[in-house]
């Protein structure tokens, strides 16, 4: 699976990788975790890097916290899963990302991985979107939603990133992986026709990528800081 990744590469250059303008400040992310909001470019609004909410809110979910199990949704069966078959056919959308972490089982616990390029270049991942209206009669939304002059609730625009079999980098730690897209697959993954663009959900090669431990503090989404993608020693 993937449940945390970073972007810090600073925005001008996202932008210049992506061709793309960020719809409002972002700040760096060291520890992007899921119900975060966090840039991503809509199949809708290819120009445009937005925030979405990690964590895919169907749209006939009857309530937001749906979305805390649907963070990742697996290359094989996403076609077949009612959370996410509609979004495949009409809302894909790319997740930046410089990095992601897996943890690999020990003897006695997990130690976190960060998987990055080597020069740390920002790349894309393929994932879905979607738009979840809250029911009127919800209350205490906090964060998934605001309020308008009327009283109504605005819909809540969220993400998932859809994970496939893992590479040689990979294998050692998870027996999943991101499906991170080749930059010249970015814009038949936005646009391409439904029936085509599952050739697209892959496992990288991973010629170029590399897996190094970190810090445990990483465990912790609160945490979120340059520290933490620093590589440490592990006891053989």
């Amino acid at each position: 699976m993937c449940g945390r990744y970073s972007l810090f590469t600073p925005p001008e250059e996202v932008e210049a990788r992506f061709d793309a303008r960020f719809e409002r400040r972002y700040r760096p992310r060291y520890n992007a975790a899921p119900s975060q909001d966090l840039p991503v470019i809509q199949n809708t609004a290819r120009d445009q890097i937005r925030t979405l909410r990690w964590g895919l809110i169907p749209s006939w979910a009857s309530e937001a916290k749906v979305g805390n199990n649907l963070i990742n949704a697996r290359a094989e069966t996403v076609r077949e899963k009612r959370s996410f078959a509609d979004a495949y056919e009409q809302r894909r959308c790319l997740v930046l990302a410089d990095g992601f972490y897996e943890w690999a089982k020990t003897d006695t616990d997990k130690q976190p991985y960060r998987v990055a390029f080597e020069d740390d270049r920002p790349f894309a991942m393929a994932g879905l979107w979607e738009r979840w209206k809250p029911p009127q009669k919800q209350t205490g939304l906090g964060d998934f939603g605001s309020g308008t002059p009327d009283g109504a609730v605005e819909p809540v625009e969220s993400f998932t990133i859809i994970t496939t079999e893992p590479n040689d980098v990979i294998r050692p730690l998870h027996n999943r992986m991101a499906v991170i897209l080749e930059p010249e697959a970015e814009a038949a993954w936005l646009t391409g026709d439904a029936a085509d663009v599952s050739d697209l959900l892959k496992p990288y090669p991973g010629d170029d990528l590399r897996a190094y431990p970190v810090s445990t503090a990483v465990n912790n989404p609160g945490n979120d800081r340059p520290e933490l993608i620093e590589e440490v020693d592990v006891a053989a």
